[in-house]
């Protein structure tokens, strides 16, 4: 329990996000980290990433990088993508994730159906964003 005074009158409710919409979208990585994996056997990097132009300006997207996993093809895929992100902002030699922040990039952001909920009928199934890919933002950045 916490205590806490808090009048909700005076502060207007958080609306639920709408999904953005398939397109590509400026961004620039502002959080990361690595993280265990769910079933413990691996470690994943974490990519917060804000819209830095464009209608959508401030919204957040976020990645998962799969960087150490027992199964090689879903490590290739993470280093792949990875290295997408370097080549888009020009840093091919990174020691540390930070890095590669505040470097504007452009994603190119999908609609699917969350892989949850890929068992359901259409009509339960929940939708999410989903990256597929990274590109620079205008001309490619030198290294």
């Amino acid at each position: 329990m916490a205590q806490i005074t808090f009048d909700a009158s005076s502060v207007a409710p958080e609306t639920p996000r709408e999904l953005l919409p398939p397109d590509r979208y400026p961004v620039q990585i502002v959080q990361s980290e690595m993280r265990a994996t769910k079933a413990g056997d691996g470690q994943l990097l974490w990519i917060e990433m804000d819209i830095i132009d464009g209608p959508y300006r401030g919204r957040k997207i976020w990645d998962q990088l799969n960087l150490v996993n027992p199964n090689q093809q879903t490590v290739e895929i993470a280093q792949r993508a990875l290295s997408a992100i370097c080549h888009a902002v020009g840093q091919l030699q990174v020691s540390d994730s930070e890095q590669l922040h505040l470097r504007p990039l452009q994603v190119t952001l999908a609609v699917e159906v969350d892989s949850r909920d890929k068992h359901l009928q259409p009509h339960e199934q929940r939708k999410q964003n989903k990256i597929k890919g990274y590109a620079p933002l205008g001309p490619a950045p030198t290294a």
